[in-house]
């Protein structure tokens, strides 16, 4: 068994899709329209489905927002350094929520940002 994907709603599909390719450096790997569901797929990753997980963005066409919740926590991405991946975010039109920086009661380096939709994304530092 492996994690395929990780499903997010989103109420912008090619707004979301452009933060996750141009600011986070994903793929597309697919997109499907369901018009008799009214929604639409589309899958990013940085490498393809078949080696690792990847986020689905699932956009409803008639749903305006969401509600996030407080249960769901966040999507965690390996980076070389967390500090530069911020400021290549915040250079892309990204939004950072927590400067690079040792997580509280530990030392490992981390991060957040947050995608259009407000989910939050954590850098990880690692070498």
């Amino acid at each position: 068994m492996r994690i395929l994907h990780t499903m997010l709603r989103v109420v912008d599909l090619d707004r979301s899709i452009r933060f996750y390719t141009e600011v986070l450096g994903m793929k597309v790997l697919r997109r499907k329209d369901y018009p008799d569901g009214k929604f639409t797929l589309a899958f990013v990753g940085y490498g393809e489905e078949s080696e690792g997980a990847v986020i689905e963005l699932t956009h409803n066409w008639e749903t305006k927002s969401y509600e996030l919740g407080n249960a769901f926590g966040h999507i965690a991405v390996a980076v070389p350094d967390a500090g530069k991946a911020c400021e290549d975010v915040a250079a892309r039109g990204g939004k950072v929520t927590r400067p690079a920086g040792p997580m509280k009661h530990g030392s490992t380096v981390i991060a957040f940002v947050e995608d259009p939709d407000g989910y939050k994304i954590e850098f990880i530092q690692r070498a």
